[in-house]
C-alpha cells in the first residue's frame, strides 16, 4: 500500500475567493474523489490548526504505484488539479510504502 501525502501553502486570495474559502473548496473537491477513482482507499485534506507550517494537508492510501499512477493521472483528479494549481503558492509531497 502507498501513502501519499500532499501540503500546499494558499495565496491570501484566488479565483475570487479569500484562503479559508478556497482551503475548504480543495477539501471538498479532493475528499469528493474517493469511490470515484479505483485504487484509491481514502483520503482526508485539513488545515493546519497552528500558524505556522502548510495552510492545509491531504493524505491519502493507494492500494500500489500503479493505483497512485492511475489516480494523478485520472480526468477527475486532473480536472481538480487545475483549480488546486491556481489557487495554491507552495506544495511540498511525500509518497511511501506502508
Amino acid at each position: 500500500m502507498i501513502r501519499h501525502i500532499v501540503m500546499w501553502n494558499l495565496k491570501d486570495e484566488a479565483m475570487g475567493n479569500p484562503k479559508d474559502i478556497n482551503a475548504t473548496l480543495v477539501k471538498i473537491k479532493l475528499e469528493g474523489l474517493v469511490g470515484r477513482i479505483a485504487g484509491l482507499r481514502c483520503m482526508e485534506v485539513n488545515k493546519n490548526i497552528m500558524d505556522d507550517g502548510y495552510d492545509i494537508c491531504l493524505y491519502s492510501e493507494m492500494d500500489d504505484l500503479d493505483a497512485l499512477d492511475f489516480y494523478i493521472n485520472h480526468p477527475l483528479h486532473r480536472n481538480i488539479q487545475l483549480f488546486v494549481q491556481s489557487v495554491v503558492s507552495q506544495r511540498v509531497a511525500c509518497d511511501m510504502n506502508i
